[in-house]
């Protein structure tokens, strides 16, 4: 957070430095997982794990909270290009799976506002990523893991090769290869409830496939005669009265045949049981990074940097379903009894001669799942970048200007969705065989789904100049000065995949756009007296699309005592709008909707019938070119103490107030009026067919759209803790434990109104609907413990998350409303805390082994059936539950 060099490590900023040493000791291999353990990481923070995410197959870091968009990330102090997917089709973010882990020297972690130096983006704070520039040798590491419950082994290699040295041979040269696959997990791999969409066991509901009134299909096919309500429209069908289903064809292995007064004969199944639906998707990451630097001069050096790194996710997801309800309305598909050609349709069973001569036959409304089609998304993501630069000393300047280019292309592939042209075709024509899939042909299942293939792109090409120097004697030191300069050009091209919305159930996510920024910025080290210092720093913006942004920040720090230091820091920062945001774009997501608990009054209107069950909500957000920037106020005020030479102990208050928040109008807001009956101004809804048993109800919304404002604001305020103890232990043990905490006072967003509407998140599974269904939790904790005693290292970890309740009053409008449509578990989600163990061995100066045991107790995660992320789980922050006992081996050599 600072252009200028200093001595001692205790800035006026809280910074959290993560060496080598403790990445290793993590027991992790990828930086998205050491990163995302940081107890700061909260709301928002994506896991690649969440496979139907808007930016699926990535992984971000939201410092504390606010979500993924408001924490910058940087790669040797400079920026990075953004993934070329914006997580939920709005916020722009760096793939934290393009850094490669193994060229990492250490991880700086400032934990305050910082857009005075770095301009947007940087308001909850920055993960500034250092790589090896100076490295020698010849390292090889070869790593393989599994889970004790089975699913997501996975192996990782590096190689490093660096030669000459930068101080005598004048030069130096490195290149560091990167290579790691990790297996999926089959979600019906775990033990209940975590493979099961049935918890009426436990007091729950009965969410299994199959179901015709939860309009899901299984693979034997249901038909429930009826007409239409339209003629000649086959989405326009009622079911006759009293009429049950009835199944096409028997059930297939791994499916139980039901038999329901209410709902008639089908097929219960999960929709994993076929190996579709991933815990973990299979991924797998290739990597390579090359330095070269050389002295120039006695005082200048040159370098380049060069990385590709290529990070491919096969996502396997649950079949299509033939009803759904975006962007064409298939709840109530009908097959007609007579086919264009006069004669019967075999899909339809109530159709035969004597109906067919007096045009009387019944149609036949089907429910299915297409098995014979396998759904599956492939997200291959390539990361290219160069760096060119130079730095050195220059009439008392020392200064470092360098040129960045770098390009993401992002290559997606869906298989498995249906053109909704073609399923009408099918259905009229009777081409596709509903009574016996098995026999229809590898053209007709092309022709239905497609493979959608598309090429979503980021750039980021920028130049700097920065130099620093010293200006004067003040009583407690030097007067140090910073200045810089920085030209950039950003753009992202994600192109819509769905752009004639033929593809049924697919979100539309659409982004283009892009612009120049011109900055200046200058900070000022005033060390006052011998125990008070100050630093000034400030910025100015320029953005091709919205205009300018001035940024200040100061921080003080007295230390009154050699053992104990005072710190405090006021900063303004912005956040630009994404190109989502202001650009050419929309994007349409969904959420798990709860009638039952969400809209209580209007479920009884249908007697809480079937038609009231949690459902798939769409939520259609459209960019506004007239945004303007969210901008921040923020503060720190912390203690850092060391009593003893073996013990440093720092604990930081932070407050955060956004302003002119960047979002779509309030979903509760909307949808509370349309449940009342009420005008709803501001957005736009889409209703589906009405309930087959209570036609005259008001029917329920498929889509709630309406397009992004300033409006609101927002403000966060919590407790760090960071504990560090050094001691060394009788003969050669020696230890090391660092604790480091967070408490989440409160997360507070704040609605326009008369009187203001404010929603508290904090300690809730809110923002329900920004942090898909992650929540806020109050507080998260980790606890290392380091002995070391000769060649060998031994750590245990402790990590903490605390409990939350089920409630989400962003999409609820209520903060007691369980967000599941029971009270199981009384509407909480309980606590998490897994034990970690890991370790390595030098035999000798060349060779060494390291072994890690994660979750050594083998711990489930706790229940959380609202989360929509997973299967009755949270990923975000109790993935390690579902992963299981995990174990490490891994055996390193130096040439």
């Amino acid at each position: 957070g600072s252009l200028l060099r200093r001595t001692d490590a205790e800035t006026p900023s809280p910074v959290t430095v993560i060496s080598t040493a403790d990445i290793q000791a993590t027991g992790y291999t990828t930086f998205a997982d050491v990163v995302r353990t940081l107890s700061a990481d909260n709301s928002g923070t994506l896991p690649t794990s969440f496979g139907l995410a808007f930016a699926a197959g990535s992984s971000g870091v939201a410092l504390r909270g606010l979500t993924v968009n408001s924490t910058l990330v940087l790669i040797d102090g400079r920026r990075a290009a953004n993934y070329a997917l914006a997580d939920d089709g709005v916020r722009s973010f760096v793939d934290l799976n393009t850094i490669p882990i193994d060229a990492v020297e250490r991880i700086e972690v400032l934990k305050d506002g910082a857009s005075s130096i770095y301009g947007a983006d940087a308001i909850a704070g920055v993960i500034n990523v250092m790589l090896k520039q100076n490295y020698q040798g010849r390292e090889s590491k070869l790593e393989v893991g599994d889970s004790t419950r089975g699913g997501g082994s996975s192996e990782h290699f590096n190689a490093s090769a660096g030669i000459g040295d930068l101080n005598t041979d004048r030069y130096n040269a490195m290149v560091s290869f990167e290579y790691q696959r990790d297996g999926r997990i089959l979600f019906t791999s775990r033990p209940f409830p975590y493979n099961t969409n049935d918890l009426s066991s436990i007091g729950g509901l009965n969410l299994s496939a199959g179901q015709p009134a939860n309009l899901s299909g299984s693979y034997a096919a249901t038909v429930t005669p009826g007409t239409l309500s339209t003629p000649g429209m086959l989405t326009s069908g009622t079911p006759n009265a009293g009429a049950v289903a009835q199944l096409l064809s028997r059930c297939v292995a791994g499916q139980t045949q039901v038999a329901d007064p209410a709902q008639g004969t089908y097929c219960s199944w999960q929709n994993g049981v076929f190996g579709q639906l991933d815990d973990q998707p299979a991924e797998t990451r290739v990597g390579l990074y090359s330095r070269v630097a050389a002295r120039i001069s006695e005082n200048a050096t040159a370098y380049v940097n060069a990385s590709y790194y290529q990070n491919q996710v096969n996502i396997d997801l649950a079949p299509a379903q033939i009803e759904f309800g975006t962007p064409n309305n298939t709840n109530f598909l009908a097959l007609p009894p007579v086919l264009p050609t006069g004669a019967l349709n075999p899909n339809d069973p109530f159709a035969n001669a004597a109906c067919a001569a007096t045009n009387s036959c019944p149609y036949a409304l089907i429910n299915y799942a297409f098995g014979d089609i396998g759904s599956t998304i492939i997200e291959k993501n390539h990361n290219l970048r160069l760096v060119a630069g130079v730095k050195g000393d220059l009439g008392g300047w020392s200064y470092d200007s360098a040129l960045v280019v770098n390009h993401s292309w992002l290559g997606t592939t869906w298989y498995g969705l249906l053109s909704y042209k073609q399923l009408l075709n099918d259905v009229t024509n009777g081409t596709y065989n509903f009574v016996n899939p098995a026999a229809n042909s590898a053209a007709t299942r092309a022709a239905l789904a497609p493979a959608l293939p598309k090429t979503s792109t980021t750039d980021l090409d920028s130049v700097d100049f920065r130099a620093t120097r010293e200006l004067a004697q003040l009583p407690g030191g030097p007067l140090g000065l910073g200045l810089g300069v920085e030209g950039r050009y950003e753009a992202q091209d994600d192109p819509n995949l769905n752009p004639n919305n033929d593809v049924q159930a697919l979100g539309i996510s659409q982004t283009i756009g892009s612009r120049t920024v011109f900055a200046g910025y200058a900070e000022l080290g005033l060390p006052i007296v011998r125990h008070l210092e100050m630093n000034v720093s400030g910025r100015f913006d320029h953005y091709s699309d919205f205009g300018n942004s001035t940024t200040p920040k100061v921080g003080i720090k007295w230390t009154p005592l050699r053992q104990l230091a005072l710190r405090t820091t006021y900063s303004r920062g912005f956040r630009a709008p994404s190109f989502a945001e202001n650009g050419s774009s929309e994007s349409l997501g969904y959420i798990t909707f709860t009638p039952q608990t969400q809209a209580s009054a209007w479920a009884a209107l249908h007697n809480n019938d079937a038609y009231t069950n949690p459902y798939s909500l769409g939520l259609q957000n459209s960019a506004n070119p007239s945004i303007q920037p969210e901008k921040s106020e923020s503060g720190t005020f912390g203690v850092v103490f060391e009593p003893v030479g073996f013990a440093n102990v720092s604990a930081d208050y932070y407050v955060i107030k956004k302003t002119n928040v960047i979002v779509p109008p309030d979903t509760a807001t909307g949808l509370s009026e349309y449940f009342a009956g009420k005008p709803t101004p501001g957005y736009v809804i889409a209703l589906d067919n009405p309930d087959p048993q209570f036609p005259n109800a008001p029917p329920r919304p498929t889509v709630v759209a309406s397009g992004y404002l300033n409006a609101n604001s927002l403000q966060t305020d919590g407790i760090d803790i960071d504990l560090r103890l050094r001691a060394n232990l009788p003969g050669t043990l020696r230890y090391r434990g660092d604790i480091s905490a967070t408490k989440i006072l409160s997360w507070k967003m704040t609605f326009p109104g008369s009187p203001p509407v404010e929603q508290q998140y904090v300690g809730t599974e809110a923002p329900y609907i920004l942090s898909s269904g992650a929540g806020t939790p109050r507080y998260r904790a980790h606890f290392d413990n380091t002995f070391t005693i000769g060649p060998a290292t031994v750590t245990g970890t402790a990590r903490y998350v605390s409990g939350m309740d089920q409630t989400g009053v962003d999409a609820t409008g209520s903060t007691t409303a369980c967000l599941y449509g029971t009270n199981i578990a009384k509407c909480h989600i309980a606590s998490f805390t897994v034990l970690d163990l890991t370790g390595d061995y030098k035999f000798t100066d060349r060779i060494g082994a390291s072994w890690a045991v994660l979750n050594v107790t083998n711990r489930l995660p706790p229940l959380n059936p609202a989360n929509y992320a997973g299967v009755n789980y949270n990923p975000t922050y109790h993935f390690a539950g579902i992963l299981g006992r995990y174990w490490r081996l891994g055996l390193s050599v130096q040439f």
